[in-house]
């Protein structure tokens, strides 16, 4: 339907020269130098429902929605390789956001941000992927995104004047400082040439002259997650099952609108990393849990909201040709504005009482005196009680009688004879049901019409079967759904006067639109504000079904009694809660324990604590403190890991490059089980190796293994600490067996289960002299380890004054205790270091 002139169509497409093809089939597939409609992908299909679409408003909305994002990315060229410039649209949404950035070698940045967008199609320039010359972030794009439909576009398309030309035209007054921010982005302005230029070649229309919200969006601003990562720690989507809610998303995804789920789904995905932003947040969330009417009030509210985004998406769009459909969806369109407008009194009512800063602002951005103007322009031309309503038959009566009587005559008698014509149909059926003596009644449906429908069994009808008069009959159990030639014709004849009614309505619904036109940009406001509030309820509601606590920012990443957030929700009760410490000076805990004692539980909970509180969640602990991480790394070993294959070897070693050439000092890194794709004495090379580039960093790192030889850098390094998980042997009552109990309690030190795999021989049915053998030489190897890797007293000393010294300056930042407690806590402090010293004369030295 965006394409009813084919001409005009092919005219565009050999203009702009597209070569379009799908991943799927691979690059051999691209059809070069073919317009979209020649190519078997047809790249004028409909992208988004932009006519007729439906809107819902559901608490159960999907972080996984039909993708709609269209985004452009282009390279510089000779020295200015790795630099990228990307520029994305929503078709739901009006809002361009442009990005640049450099980036290295693995277009680490580049492949992450286009995991979060979910694209519905990539542009990219055709010299990118020139035979026998394709960059490397072409393929490594194409690699990455295989069912993501792509598209080239001729370079001379990407052209930074024409995209800041664009966005002069298009960018809303509001947005103006956007011009200040890219004037010198060359990269990410010829994105959005090209992208622009697309958009309104696929959807048959183009954006209305400063209509739209256009924001650069700087990667400093929000904490750095892989894909890789986000996947393991499965953010938004379960690695078992897609369509599993048991995610950091589905523990938090309590929201009532489609805006609000999508800016806790980006949030997840890209946490902030302005601890007075979060603050700000996590202050209005601590409001909402101690006024139980504010936090009711606003989710009454809040759950009427429709999708303010797609709604502003079409009404600032302007069709190249007018339809039928395109008149109903515009009429459907305002009389959702008018409902949308409708609650802002009712949202300011719910806000006025609040004493948050956040909130606070929100209300006074209510007080918007637009919001009044357009509804009152609507409200001279639409009936007062034209309302959204859910039914087709219902929506399309209200769409019929929208516009005021007395406006249009002609309007007035279309919808005269429209109310005569659904009253011949009615009055017809009763008839029939009459005539045959059967409980007919008259249903609709927006695919059929009106038709016929009865519940009846089949054996009361005579010889089995409906009179011969009806058609296109369809039964399921003992309801019948069927028609007749003469309500056929009534249905054509109902259906033509709509259409009368559509277009002369249209024609009103324009000219109203027109007016409005100047002052529907508040309406980003409102979208933005509905969709904020929705995302903290959301996070008030998880507050009250579990003991979650408001976390605090520090130089410190201290979890009291904290525990996993998913596991709780699969288990219905609340984990094994364990203590987490990391500081400046013990930035490196090293954790130990065997198999299925909890090691990667806790890793991942440590990194979903993190995210939650960046995102300005509670979080689940007793008492957590947190320092800003700007980058989250995880490297979590999967049950494939155990084998030795090369495979899943130079998978890891993929892994660990990536955090290694990207991690700084603001990093947090979750290393579980590296080396286990190769021989223990490379393993252990690795691990030592990666450990040691990790601790000239001061990022906090938690590295769990089995290689218990790792445990002993502490011994070098005084920035280690040591955990394991404790397990329990009990026998069996025979007492010739012995079963392992998993405590999953993280407690100090490395782990005394040191020969897991003799434990397994033990209860195995190899011969007890084998077995016997195997544990001589076991613990002949482990003397000598340990003997070579043995603290010598200086060292010892080195490592407490270190950690003594790290402490005290700790407590200089830090400290909130009055002189009497900082005394104790110091002299303790004195008693923990003596303790630590094995040296002679120590007492000598100290005083």
């Amino acid at each position: 339907s965006y394409f009813a002139d084919k001409s005009s169509c092919v005219e565009n497409a050999s203009t702009l020269n597209l070569t379009s093809s799908s991943s799927v089939r691979g690059l051999n597939s691209t059809f070069i130098g073919k317009t979209p409609l020649s190519s078997s992908r047809q790249v004028c299909r409909s992208h988004t429902p932009l006519m007729g679409h439906s809107v819902t408003s559901s608490s159960s909305v999907s972080a996984h929605t039909v993708a709609s994002v269209i985004v452009a990315v282009v390279e510089g060229r000779g020295l200015a390789r790795g630099e990228v410039g990307m520029a994305s649209i929503d078709l739901k949404n009006p809002e361009v956001i442009l990005s640049q950035f450099a980036d290295n070698t693995t277009y680490a940045k580049v492949i992450t941000k286009l995991k979060i967008l979910t694209p519905l199609e990539i542009i990219m320039s055709n010299t990118a992927c020139d035979a026998g010359n394709t960059t490397k972030l072409f393929s490594l794009i194409t690699e990455h995104f295989k069912n993501v439909t792509f598209t080239t576009v001729q370079r001379k398309y990407f052209n930074e004047a024409k995209g800041l030309e664009y966005i002069e035209q298009l960018c809303a007054s509001e947005f103006s400082t956007i011009f200040m921010e890219v004037q010198s982005k060359y990269y990410c302005l010829a994105a959005a040439a090209a992208l622009l230029k697309y958009v309104e070649f696929i959807q048959n229309s183009v954006y209305a002259p400063k209509s739209l919200k256009v924001r650069f969006q700087g990667s400093e601003k929000t904490a750095m997650i892989d894909s890789s990562s986000a996947q393991n720690l499965e953010l938004v989507i379960n690695n078992r099952d897609s369509r599993n809610g048991h995610t950091l998303f589905g523990v938090l995804n309590y929201t009532k609108t489609p805006g609000g789920s999508r800016r806790l789904r980006s949030n997840i995905l890209e946490p902030l990393v302005d601890a007075e932003t979060i603050n700000t947040r996590l202050d209005c969330v601590q409001e909402l849990l101690q006024d139980e009417e504010l936090f009711f009030g606003l989710q009454a509210v809040i759950s009427k909201f429709l999708d303010t985004e797609q709604l502003l998406s079409v009404l600032v769009q302007i069709p190249k040709q007018d339809t039928v459909k395109m008149a109903e969806s515009k009429i459907t369109n305002l009389i959702y504005l008018k409902h949308t407008l409708e609650l802002v009194e009712p949202l300011k009512a719910a806000l006025r009482s609040c004493n948050t800063p956040l909130l606070k602002a929100y209300y006074n951005s209510l007080e918007d005196t637009r919001f009044g103007i357009i509804l009152e322009k609507i409200t001279t031309v639409i009936n007062d009680d034209t309302r959204y309503t859910k039914g087709c038959l219902s929506m399309r009566t209200q769409k019929c009688y929208a516009v005021k009587p007395n406006i249009n005559e002609f309007l007035d008698i279309a919808r005269r004879t429209y109310t005569e014509i659904v009253d011949d149909i009615a009055g017809m059926i009763t008839q029939l049901a009459e005539k045959y003596n059967l409980p007919m009644k008259t249903s609709f449906s927006s695919a059929r019409g009106f038709f016929i429908q009865m519940n009846v069994d089949c054996s009361t009808l005579p010889n089995g079967q409906l009179p011969s008069e009806f058609t296109k009959i369809t039964k399921m159990k003992n309801t019948y759904s069927f028609t007749s030639a003469d309500l056929i014709k009534m249905n054509e004849r109902c259906q033509e006067s709509l259409r009368e009614i559509y277009h002369m309505t249209y024609l009103i619904v324009c000219k109203l639109l027109n007016e409005i036109y100047e002052h529907i940009h508040c309406l980003y406001k409102l979208s933005d504000i509905v969709s904020m509030l929705d995302m903290l309820l959301s996070f008030a509601h998880a507050c009250t079904l579990s003991d979650y606590v408001r976390p605090e920012f520090t130089d410190t990443l201290a979890i009291k009694q904290g525990w996993h957030p998913i596991l709780e929700k699969i288990a219905m009760e609340k984990p094994v809660s364990n203590n987490t410490y990391l500081t400046e000076g013990n930035n490196f805990v090293i954790i130990t324990g065997p198999n299925m004692s909890g090691k990667s539980t806790y890793l991942k909970q440590i990194a979903l604590c993190q995210i939650m509180a960046q995102i300005g969640s509670y979080v689940p602990a007793e008492y957590c403190s947190f320092r800003i991480a700007e980058q989250i790394f995880t490297r979590i070993g999967m049950d494939d890991d155990i084998e030795t294959n090369a495979s899943t070897f130079m998978k890891e070693m993929k892994e660990i490059t990536y955090i290694i050439q990207n991690a700084n000092d603001k990093s947090l890194i979750i290393i579980d089980e590296l080396g286990r794709g190769t021989s223990a004495e490379e393993g252990i090379g690795i691990c030592y190796a990666a450990c040691e580039y990790l601790l000239n960093l001061k990022a906090f790192t938690l590295f769990a293994t089995h290689f218990l030889e790792l445990c002993h850098i502490d011994a070098l390094y005084p920035n280690v600490e040591n955990y394991h998980f404790e397990v329990q042997h009990i026998r069996s009552s025979a007492g010739n067996k012995e079963k392992i109990a998993y405590t999953y309690a993280l407690s100090k030190g490395y782990t005394e289960e040191k020969n897991y795999g003799l434990k397994a021989a033990e209860v195995s049915s190899l011969p007890s002299s084998v077995i016997l053998d195997a544990k001589e030489i076991t613990n002949r190897i482990a003397k000598q380890i340990l003997y070579r890797q043995k603290s010598t007293p200086e060292m010892m000393k080195q490592r407490a004054v270190y950690h003594l010294a790290m402490r005290l300056v700790q407590t200089a930042r830090n400290s909130r205790l009055d002189p009497d407690s900082l005394r104790i806590y110091l002299k303790g402090l004195k008693k923990k270091y003596e303790a630590s010293c094995p040296v002679p004369g120590r007492k000598d030295e100290q005083q």
